[in-house]
């Protein structure tokens, strides 16, 4: 039996003012599996978002987004159109299996000692003051930093590789058509970066990503020069600006959840327990995106192609029906969450996030106990793409 679409509930995913957390939202979780939304449906609960979001008649969806925008060529578009995220089919698999052992456990797990000893450097210069601007003086530095490692950058890119990436993730947002100039431009400047980095690996390739990638792309044919260039801007901004929001978010939670943040002190091999209940909890990108590529009826409901889906990976990783006890809890084993998505699209650079977070939090919580806002926090909208714009903590000084 088919249900009556327009008795669904309705979100305006796109209003400002719209949160994942928002009482309606809960809700509607509460009364149904589904929602109507200015951009297609929703899918609000774990089981139906576990079922759909490795159905095969469903496509990732991302790449009608800058048309939908009315951004149909240029230098955003053209990365777009051979961007990873967005590729389906057979290309989709040749460029994971050249990508996946470049950012495999085996390559990032070395580089561990690294991001710890940079978390410690970066914690060192404001941990006997008892307060910091999270965002500028860890958050942004140590994303940065720790992908200049990654990729065998120079560490004094930094700087401009959070920028151009910080910009470059605008057009994931509502706003992008009226952002263009400025994401073009750090776009641009990305470019140029990775252009030298390439040519530099090719001349003295090192243990990095980039020579990696350089290695798959000249044995095997298959990866031409803009695929290289593209996946490796594609890692530079996915890389930083998403882990410095989750850092934000991470610290959010902790402030709310002052027991844990203890915990986590005491027990520092907790943190990549911890890490999950971070990713599960609050996680910076909100809704998973899919369109439909084949008529099909699930639950009651009937898609047709073209339609949008919004996986919201936020409600689902604190559906109670999934979740026993949903609050959050780094001490607990959890059913697998979606903040990275699933099925062909999961996200190939999870290793990275999830083991620079892993390293990161541990020396936080023990250099910074009794941790507290110290003045109010201000967050982007919790919808699409969320993390903090300003988050200044105080702690007991060191």
């Amino acid at each position: 039996m088919l249900i009556d679409v327009l008795e669904l509930p309705y979100f305006d995913l796109s209003d400002p003012q719209f949160s994942m957390d928002s009482a309606e939202v809960t809700a509607a979780r509460d009364n149904g599996w589904c929602a109507r939304t200015n951009l297609g449906f929703a899918v609000l609960r774990y089981d139906e978002v576990r079922a759909l979001i490795k159905d095969p008649r469903l496509e990732q969806g991302g790449g009608a987004w800058l048309r939908q925008n009315g951004i149909t060529q240029g230098l955003l578009a053209d990365w777009w159109a051979e961007n990873m995220l967005f590729v389906e089919g057979e290309d989709h698999r040749r460029l994971r299996r050249l990508v996946g052992p470049a950012l495999s456990p085996r390559t990032i797990e070395p580089l561990a000692p690294g991001f710890r000893a940079l978390a410690e450097e970066l914690v060192a210069s404001f941990a006997g003051q008892g307060q910091c601007e999270f965002l500028t003086e860890f958050a942004e530095p140590f994303s940065a930093r720790a992908m200049t490692q990654v990729l065998g950058m120079p560490d004094g890119n930094w700087h401009d590789i959070s920028r151009w990436s910080t910009d470059l993730m605008l057009a994931f947002g509502v706003t992008v058509a009226q952002d263009l100039e400025r994401i073009e431009a750090g776009l641009a400047g990305l470019y140029t970066a990775v252009n030298e980095l390439i040519e530099s690996r090719r001349r003295q390739p090192g243990k990095d990503v980039v020579s990696e990638l350089l290695t798959a792309h000249e044995v095997d044919e298959r990866l031409n020069d803009a695929e290289l260039k593209n996946l490796v801007s594609n890692l530079i901004f996915g890389g930083t600006d998403t882990t410095k929001d989750q850092l934000g978010l991470a610290m959010q939670l902790f402030v709310e959840h002052p027991d844990q943040w203890a915990l986590l002190a005491q027990q520092p091999d907790l943190a990549a327990n911890a890490v999950e209940e971070v990713l599960r909890f609050n996680p910076t990108v909100t809704w998973v995106p899919r369109v439909v590529v084949e008529d099909f009826e699930f639950k009651g409901v009937r898609f047709t192609p073209g339609t949008t889906i919004h996986l919201l990976d936020y409600t689902a990783n604190t559906d109670p029906e999934a979740f026993e006890d949903a609050k959050f809890d780094i001490t607990r084993k959890r059913l697998p969450h979606f903040t990275f998505g699933g099925g062909p699209h999961h996200c190939v650079g999870h290793f990275v996030a999830r083991i620079e977070l892993r390293e990161a939090l541990p020396v936080l919580a023990r250099h910074m106990p009794d941790l507290r806002f110290a003045s109010a926090p201000q967050f982007r909208p919790k919808s699409g793409v969320t993390g903090a714009v300003d988050l200044s903590l105080s702690f007991k000084p060191a």
